[in-house]
């Protein structure tokens, strides 16, 4: 079952997304069947390049809301994140740009640690509070995720996989995504926004029942942005 998700490390739904997906890949008993890669894609893909800007101010701005509104919009969606273990610290977050971010994502990619590189970003930026936009941050996470520092600032230093990270947000407009996180299985079956655990199973199960796709042995099915509802919006 091949999965492509299309996300960006500063969208909180991608990440709650992410994270009940994997719940549901694990619960359903289709984990070890499942070959996910992660898409580009940017929510604000004209953000400055290294930003001091607060989350909330952007949020605000961008509303046209007071930065006290800001923080109660986000109140929600941390009480969200909750729910699947994650505690964002929107207090502490800055807007970022992240189309270095994803260039660096798609090195990783090219050296197997793809998934490593995805979770210590998207940990970093909404648990840590990590500016991803910048080049130090972000060299860090390199090394957190068992990736070469040297190596990366290289990459980051160059236009190295900027091909890359255009051609998956290019493929994004053509299948007419607007909004993330968007999952494809086998390219043929899409799902939008964070679902809920249950409605991800149900999706899974009939997607590998229609595709004969076994799930794993002695495992049994277990029933069980700025944002607005369950994904965020470029």
């Amino acid at each position: 079952m091949k999965i492509e998700i299309w996300s960006d490390y500063v969208c909180p739904f991608c990440y709650i997304g992410k994270r009940t997906f994997e719940q549901a890949l694990k619960q359903s008993g289709f984990e070890s069947r499942a070959e996910v890669s992660f898409k580009a894609y940017q929510l604000d893909p004209d953000a400055p390049l290294d930003s001091n800007i607060s989350a909330y101010e952007n949020l605000a701005k961008k509303l046209g809301q007071t930065v006290e509104q800001a923080k109660e919009m986000t109140e929600d969606v941390a009480a969200h994140a909750r729910t699947v273990g994650l505690q964002y610290n929107f207090e502490n977050m800055v807007h970022a740009n992240t189309f270095a971010a994803h260039r660096l994502a798609k090195w990783a990619e090219s050296l197997g640690k793809e998934s490593e590189i995805t979770e210590k970003l998207l940990h970093g930026y909404f648990v840590e509070s990590k500016n991803v936009g910048n080049a130090e941050v972000l060299l860090d996470i390199a090394e957190t995720a068992g990736l070469p520092r040297e190596e990366a600032q290289a990459v980051l230093a160059s236009d190295r996989f900027a091909a890359e990270v255009k051609k998956d947000i290019e493929e994004a407009s053509q299948i007419g995504i607007q909004g993330v996180p968007f999952f494809v299985v086998n390219r043929k079956y899409a799902l939008s926004g964070a679902q809920p655990l249950e409605t991800f199973i149900e999706a899974i199960v009939q997607i590998a029942e229609e595709e004969g796709i076994r799930p794993e042995a002695k495992q049994r099915r277990k029933k069980t942005t700025y944002c607005t509802g369950d994904s965020c919006d470029a």
